[in-house]
């Protein structure tokens, strides 16, 4: 969020470095900084390199990182960085910055671009030259390079560059809603019109090319499903959306943004329309499928069909205007006859004013005239190598002015020198009359007729159909001298073939070049004796009309036949014609299928996307129902079997092939009869059943709950019945209530003991102070023997233990213990800690203890189950037998006589105190 607001902010001064973290934080980050002309570092493996890589590698894996470096080399690529653009920002300032020859960028650019498409695919000939340009500056500062010569020896060398400069050249910079009032304009006036008389069984459809990472596609998207969530019959809607960014479709798929992206979102279409996940926010999922991303190029792959709206902001603005001029007529292609074009504020159609009617100029809405028959589509043109950007606009207009001199020139000179003349084709169809073809060409009688020889005055049509018919056999001009015409004109008839023609079929050029008779011509010389020959002349001109008849009726078969030729030429013709009308139908739906074969690449693509998503789902679904070991069965409404566990297959001996059997027919169900009556009682009520079941008295013991299966739309459709093994809880809760119960005797227990040393130490103490030490001494005593229990779980604790902790309780080390290593069971323990505890208070305070070198004894050993500790006291005063057994006697008597089954035998000797404790040892 920070780096985004930062890229917002500062625009190609800012810098994104991603250091040491998890997940993939940062990435939409670097990509926006990187989309406004800023720098991206990220941290690399190196010294200290980073001990959490995944947020850096993720950065470096999206192709917008400029520099992978460690951190340690970090702060001398800053500085080399603000180095080297310090220069670039004084230059801008000063607007002094000197530019390259206009010949050497155009060249340098072409080279480039090879370069690029020959790495990439993707020919970036049509972008604008100062976009481009700055892009590849900033590229050559990033590099290093001394020059752009330096810098395209770089590119031919080095993949990864290259690589790096396609994506820079790919300018992702969009936003969600951007530019309020035009897409208020697009849901006012257009998206109502795509969905008037259309029901459930119609589509919509919508094609975004240059979608990016997805914003537009989506801003649409939310626009068209609020308008759907109005109608009672919606149709169905489809939104293609193209790019060549493959990584920005694939941010585009994923549809989760920062929220920091969503600024153009109101507060109400964020709650209804995104789910928030942490710091970044997801779009739901009925919106998602709406959108269907994948690669093409709007410049080089067919393009879509039949599409009602097209919505392309911000593309053009990148591009030539020769590529403008490409892409408008393909949007034009690409919609249904009144479709409508969605373009970015800075755009517009003006040289396609024909193609398009505006609708809203301010928000860019247009909207495609009708097709005036069948337009073909545009398809990529073609690239040339080679510098093809120079600007030829002077060039051009100095040879228009100097065109349109020359064509002044030659009209004059055509009006007064150049004789008569027209233009014909091979059959005699005329093309072009000039001036002054009046004295030889006449307009026909009957329909209107511009065949050569039929307007052809007197004889003059017998030359020129010899003579057209000569010229198109022999490919040369023919000349005919001294042509009769009427009113005794005389011509020169020359045809020539017109070989430097641009038409289709080969033209010819008649001349007709008047003139009088000469002085030496023949017809001059013979006229002095024209009278000598008269009869002679007569049978001439007789035999010659005779001839000129005959050969009229040849030429009137002649006209006939080719009459009928032309006939037959014209069925030829209309044959023709129509199989070109076919021709062009089958191109048609050529183009077409290339379309369809276009979405259904895309819609393939998508459903390859979703299969993978599916898969995963399916893979962690699985490992799921390993990993709990809950045996889990899926049942729809007559007990068939959907699905289930593995571990469900040992409680009802199911195998893969028993799915879609009913449960009632396999023998497992006998194990639990009460299932059907159970299923029936969740289907009528539609609450979760819950109740214990043993599969067999004294074995496993199993949770069962049983919980309605819901489709889509809430219906209850199934059971999901699950066993849950709670064996070891059954038994722990046994365990549990059985020391509760042996704690509650043990408390009673005690409590009786304490009662009974407190009656008794009352009754022969003598002051209340002598009671409280009494009492409180015969109470830790027990106290210390429950805690030596405690810890060893109330289970057996050795007889060492019980002794050291009542010599410890004397602070004394006059106390000298030795024994077998032999357990007692707890109600033993507290017992002989009891007996221990009034055998050490007696001698520290009158036995051998109460004096300085008094010393204790004490042994224990194991004789035929039968355990014998002895107390000795040596050293210390003189004893004698009591007249009357005190407490502590009758205490310790009781204790072992009475709770350990055993006998006490005391002695007062004149050295010192001795006991004997004898009793049997329970295992």
């Amino acid at each position: 969020i920070f780096l985004i607001a930062l890229a917002f902010d500062q625009g190609a001064n800012a810098v994104g470095i991603i250091l040491s973290g998890g997940d993939s934080d940062g990435t939409l980050g670097v990509k926006a900084i990187k989309a406004h002309g800023g720098l991206t570092l990220a941290q690399t493996s190196g010294g200290d390199g980073p001990r959490n890589p995944g947020m850096p590698e993720s950065a470096l894996a999206s192709g917008r990182i400029d520099f992978g470096l460690p951190a340690g080399e970090m702060a001398g690529k800053l500085i080399e960085f603000l180095r080297d653009r310090l220069p670039e920002q004084e230059a801008t300032a000063s607007e002094e910055a000197p530019d390259a020859p206009e010949g050497e960028v155009v060249d340098a650019r072409a080279e480039i671009c090879a370069i690029v498409a020959k790495a990439s695919g993707h020919h970036f000939s049509g972008y604008k030259t100062a976009t481009f340009m700055r892009r590849v500056k900033r590229r050559i500062q990033m590099t290093g390079a001394r020059s752009i010569e330096a810098y395209i020896e770089t590119l031919r060398g080095d993949d990864v560059e290259v690589m790096k400069l396609f994506h820079d050249l790919l300018i992702n910079v969009t936003s969600f809603f951007r530019d309020k009032q035009a897409f208020a304009a697009l849901e006012e006036l257009v998206i109502p019109r795509l969905f008037e008389g259309r029901g459930a069984g119609d589509t919509v459809r919508v094609w975004v090319p240059g979608c990016s990472t997805g914003e537009e596609v989506y801003s649409i998207a939310i626009l068209m499903r609020e308008c759907m969530a109005m109608l009672s019959a919606p149709p169905s809607l489809q939104i293609f959306a193209t790019d060549i960014d493959e990584q920005a479709l694939s941010v585009a798929r994923a549809a989760r943004y920062p929220e920091a992206l969503l600024e153009g979102l109101s507060p109400e279409r964020r709650l209804r329309f995104f789910t928030a996940d942490g710091a970044t926010c997801v779009l739901n999922k009925d919106v998602r499928e709406l959108c269907n991303f994948s690669p093409h190029s709007v410049i080089r792959d067919p393009p879509f069909s039949r599409m009602d709206l097209v919505s392309c902001r911000n593309l053009l603005i990148y591009l030539a205007a020769e590529s403008q001029n490409q892409v408008v007529p393909t949007f034009h292609y690409s919609l249904q006859p009144s479709g409508f074009l969605f373009l970015g504020s800075s755009e517009n159609i003006s040289p396609h004013g024909d193609l398009f009617t505006p609708i809203d100029k301010k928000g860019r809405i247009y909207q495609a005239r009708e097709r005036v028959g069948r337009v073909p589509a545009p398809f990529v043109p073609k690239i040339t190598s080679g510098p093809v950007f120079r600007d030829q606009a002077s060039k051009a207009s100095n040879l228009a002015s100097v065109a349109l001199m020359r064509s002044a020139v030659d009209t004059k000179i055509l009006e007064r020198y150049a004789p008569p003349h027209v233009v014909v084709n091979s059959d005699g169809d005329i093309f072009h009359f000039s001036q002054g073809t009046g004295r030889f060409l006449e307009a026909s009688h009957g329909a209107p007729n511009r065949q050569l020889t039929s307007m052809a005055r007197g004889d003059l049509r017998y030359e020129l159909r010899s003579a057209l018919r000569q010229a198109v056999a022999s490919g040369h001009a023919v000349v005919r001298h001294n042509v009769a015409v009427k009113d005794n004109l005389l011509i020169t008839l020359t045809i020539d073939p017109l070989l430097d023609s641009d038409a289709k079929e080969p033209m010819f050029l008649v001349l007709f070049q008047p003139r009088e008779p000469l002085p030496g011509d023949p017809e001059t010389a013979a006229a002095p004796d024209h009278r000598k020959e008269a009869p002679r002349l007569a049978d001439l001109e007789r035999e010659l009309t005779e001839l000129r008849e005959r050969m009229q009726s040849s030429v009137e078969e002649y006209e006939t036949a080719l009459e009928e030729i032309k006939s037959s030429n014209e069925e030829l013709v209309s044959v023709n014609e129509e199989a070109q009308s076919v021709n062009e139908e089958l191109e048609a739906s050529k183009e077409e299928m290339q379309s369809l074969n276009e979405e259904l690449n895309t819609i393939n693509a998508e459903l390859m996307a979703k299969i993978d998503e599916i898969d995963r789902a399916n893979i962690d679904l699985k490992n799921l129902y390993e990993s709990t070991q809950v045996a889990t069965v899926f049942l729809d409404q007559d007990l068939v079997i959907r699905s289930f566990t593995p571990a469900a297959s040992s409680f009802f001996n199911l195998r893969a092939s028993d799915v879609g059997r009913p449960l009632t027919d396999l023998a497992g169900y006998l194990v639990y009869p009460e299932l059907k009556q159970w299923i029936e009682t969740v289907f009528s009520n539609g609450q979760m059943i819950e109740h214990p079941f043993a599969k067999d008295p004294g074995g496993t013991c199993y949770l069962v709950r049983l919980i309605p299966y819901k489709n889509v739309s809430g219906k209850i459709d199934g059971v999901v019945v699950t066993f849950v093994d709670v064996t070891a809880l059954q038994k722990a809760e046994g365990h549990f209530n059985v020391l509760i119960a042996e704690m509650n005797h043990r408390v009673k227990n005690m409590l009786a003991v304490v009662i009974s040393i407190a009656n008794h130490t009352l009754a022969r103490s003598t002051s209340p102070k002598d009671f409280t030490t009494a009492l409180v001494g015969r109470l830790n005593g027990m106290a210390r023997a429950y805690s030596l229990l405690a810890r060893e779980n109330w289970k057996s604790a050795s007889i060492d233990s019980f002794v050291r902790q009542e010599v410890d309780a004397t602070s004394d080390n006059r106390v000298t213990i030795k024994g077998d290593e032999i357990l007692l069971k707890p109600d033993q323990g507290l017992a002989l800690g009891m007996a221990l505890h009034e055998l050490a208070t007696n001698a520290a305070k009158h036995g051998s203890l109460s004096v300085p070198k008094g010393r204790v004894d004490v042994t224990w050993k194991n004789e035929g189950n039968e355990i014998t500790l002895e107390w000795r006291e040596t050293d210390g005063p003189r004893v004698a037998r009591p007249a009357k057994d005190g407490f502590g006697l009758s205490l310790l008597n009781g204790e072992v006589g009475y709770r350990l089954g055993g006998k006490v035998e005391t002695s007062f000797k004149s050295t010192g105190f001795e006991a004997r404790l004898i009793f049997p040892l329970k295992r």
